[in-house]
């Protein structure tokens, strides 16, 4: 799929078909200022992410590995009639609706000549003076709401509006965008990032400033498409999380995985894996409430007591995420073959015994690891800070179907979250317009559309999933197209 088509160039370009030109009345309508058609409603998707080798020892400067999953987010975007001048941000995953009247807003401050930024420029710190003039339209959100749930909201709003009012003008025609997610909030996976980069993408797509996705498009080119969103998803990143890392946005845009590290300069070193193959992946959320913060401060003052043995474990755990990155980037890898597979696992197991040694693991992560390893199903480790949280299990292939369904069982019953995806997929894709073709009796017709209502009523994961599902052999559908990066 290349960039949307530009409805207005054949309007306003149109030769006679006898060659003679527009005739002289035509000509006049033409020098009128012509009414642009409405854009079709189309949708943008982007991953989450774990973290697969690393944590805890990438905070004291080692390497680490991340990688996108198959959980995503969605945004469904539909234009207005000319004579609509209002955008609206609407998530039912948290509850929030919020309209604004497009001319109300500050474009004076956003496009002053000291502020102005276009859609190719490197913005690594918010503009105080544009935070301000965007909060009088910040503060109106959600304003019956808990401080608790207005503070998501307009965080949220928040990186919406300075992305919309950093690319758009005011001649931007009003819009609807919808976000659904599949991503567990709040469970480490990347789930603002993801949406981060489906809000970048799309108003840079209806800028008309990205060439593709398309399946003959240059690697080279892709990359530089990527960057592009990626540079402006790390933005509404800083509008949310304040001083983000950037590897969640990172690894949501170009999709696959990155080697990351923290560096003495203020930039860290990110290697992408463009290579990195599509591995199957239990994740499990144990339900258990967490705090970052509490965890690496923990693990912070082992080190402080125990400088010595803990920095060699540190060292231990940067030999894995090197030695995994070599494994999974070499041409002779095969991830249908049991050797392969089996050791990428053990790097899994070694990496959560060293974890567990640093006192982040708890009995919710060690539950499921005892489960898996009972049925053999596969290799486990937590992901992310520890303390409770997800665990993440490369699972082996061709496991017995009853062994997957008593493992579904036991962890149902007791209380845990689980999720079957792929672990290295697609980064950030699009759907224009929003039609899908399924294989079923409308694909005569021309397919599917997804129109709003049916985005709103899709119920939980399994409904998104269903509507647009974009992951997995069986899941991926006809229409939706991927920047494609890979070398291999």
């Amino acid at each position: 799929m290349g960039a949307p088509v530009d409805m207005t160039a054949t309007t306003n370009g149109n030769a006679s078909l006898n060659g003679d030109g527009p005739s002289l009345s035509h000509r006049i309508k033409m020098e009128r200022k012509q009414s642009s058609p409405m854009a079709p409603a189309f949708m943008v998707s982007a991953p989450g992410k774990v973290i697969v080798w690393g944590e805890h020892s990438v905070v004291h400067g080692k390497a680490a590995i991340a990688a996108a999953i198959s959980l995503r987010s969605y945004l469904h975007v539909t234009t207005l009639s000319k004579s609509k001048r209002t955008i609206s941000l609407r998530f039912p995953d948290i509850d929030l609706v919020h309209t604004w009247s497009i001319d109300e807003l500050p474009w004076d401050a956003f496009h002053h000549p000291d502020k102005k930024k276009t859609y190719y420029s490197l913005v690594t710190e918010l503009d105080p003076d544009l935070v301000a003039a965007l909060q009088p339209h910040i503060d109106v959100v959600s304003p019956d709401r808990s401080e608790e749930i207005r503070k998501i909201h307009r965080s949220s709003a928040s990186a919406f509006l300075y992305l919309f009012l950093s690319l758009g003008s005011r001649s931007f025609p009003g819009c609807l965008y919808t976000l659904r997610s599949t991503i567990p909030i709040g469970a480490g996976l990347g789930s603002s990032a993801s949406i981060s980069v489906c809000m970048s993408a799309a108003l840079l797509l209806q800028l008309r400033t990205l060439a593709g996705p398309h399946p003959e498009q240059p690697h080279d080119e892709a990359r530089l498409q990527v960057e592009r969103i990626n540079r402006w998803a790390f933005v509404s990143e800083m509008c949310i999380h304040g001083t983000p890392s950037g590897l969640d946005n990172t690894v949501s845009t170009q999709g696959k995985a990155v080697l990351f590290q923290r560096t003495l300069a203020a930039a860290p070193a990110v290697q992408p894996l463009w290579d990195f193959p599509e591995l199957p992946l239990l994740l499990v959320d144990t339900k258990q409430a967490k705090s970052t913060n509490h965890e690496v401060q923990k693990v912070a003052s082992l080190k402080a007591r125990h400088p010595k043995l803990v920095g060699n474990i540190f060292d231990a755990m940067d030999r894995i995420t090197r030695e995994a990155a070599e494994l999974l980037e070499d041409d002779e890898f095969d991830e249908e073959d049991d050797t392969c597979l089996q050791k990428v696992g053990e790097l899994f197991s070694i990496n959560h015994g060293l974890l567990s040694a640093l006192g982040v693991s708890h009995p919710r992560l060690e539950r499921i690891r005892e489960l898996v390893d009972h049925e053999g199903i596969g290799w486990t480790k937590l992901t992310g800070a520890g303390g409770g949280g997800c665990s993440i299990t490369l699972l082996k292939p061709d496991v017995a179907p009853e062994k997957m369904a008593k493992l579904e069982t036991q962890l149902d019953d007791e209380g845990y979250e689980q999720f079957e995806t792929t672990l290295g997929g697609d980064g950030v894709g699009v759907l224009w317009p929003a039609v899908l073709k399924n294989g079923m009796d409308e694909d005569e017709e021309g397919g599917m559309e997804i129109d709003l209502d049916k985005f709103l009523n899709a119920e939980g994961t399994e409904g998104v999933e269903r509507l647009v599902g974009v992951h997995g052999s069986s899941g991926e559908r006809e229409g939706w197209k991927f920047w494609r990066v890979e070398s291999r």
